[in-house]
């Protein structure tokens, strides 16, 4: 996204160019630069600066690369190529045109550039939702995460077919187990880390009936706890 600013930034000073020749070669050719009032330089003032707001507003939202905003800048992208040629129209506009007063541009200027923030603020929230809510069910899903990857470890360290049966039923039970964890589980999650260990144990020594013992028992605990989580969600 750091690249789409850069290409942004090209169009926004093409398009403060373009404002600055039209007003320049309107004024010069109509009233003349010398006769124009302070009326006519507080509203070029004014309507720049929203020019520089509008680019404050991009490099602000732009220049920080996060993968859930990535998605989100591609709708504000069109929001900040809007808000400028509004901007860029209005204000030659209402430089431009004698009849129209100079604060009508501003003020309409202004609105532009309101709206363009806050479509940055609603995006930048969105974004922060989506990051928390993310965080919290990676914390929620750890523990399973985790204890499938030692599952599938110790299958690969089972030395006889037997074992290396079990530890793959074992594995097959906790993969597919619920992920998500809660404060309620930890006693039945506590007994299921104790007895795997154990396990673990078990076909480090290729134990086949302390393994077969401890696996019938590891995978009914983790059936219990799929039932628990079951409880808790209804």
């Amino acid at each position: 996204m750091k690249k789409f600013f850069k290409y942004y930034a090209i169009c926004w000073a093409i398009a403060l160019a373009v404002f600055n020749v039209i007003v320049f070669i309107v004024a010069g050719n109509t009233v003349g630069l010398k006769n124009v009032g302070t009326s006519f330089w507080i509203a070029y003032a004014f309507i720049t600066l929203v020019f520089i707001g509008n680019l404050g507003c991009s490099f602000t939202f732009f220049k920080e690369e996060n993968r859930n905003k990535t998605f989100l800048k591609l709708s504000v992208m069109h929001y900040a190529f809007g808000a400028l040629v509004a901007s860029l129209i209005v204000g030659a506009i209402a430089m431009a045109v004698p009849a129209i007063p100079y604060w009508v541009g501003i003020s309409v200027d202004v609105l532009i550039l309101a709206f363009y923030a806050i479509a940055i603020v609603k995006a930048v929230a969105a974004a922060d939702i989506i990051n928390t809510v993310e965080h919290k069910v990676k914390e929620k899903t750890a523990y399973i995460r985790m204890l499938t990857v030692d599952a599938e470890s110790l299958i690969s360290r089972a030395k006889s077919d037997e074992t290396k049966a079990l530890a793959k039923k074992v594995y097959e039970a906790v993969r597919y187990s619920d992920p998500m964890s809660s404060p309620q589980l930890n006693d039945i999650e506590t007994q299921i880390k104790n007895e795997f260990i154990a396990f673990s144990d078990a076909i480090k020594n290729d134990d086949v009936d302390l393994a077969a013992t401890s696996s019938e028992e590891l995978i009914n605990l983790v059936n219990d706890r799929n039932s628990k989580c079951k409880a808790l969600k209804k």
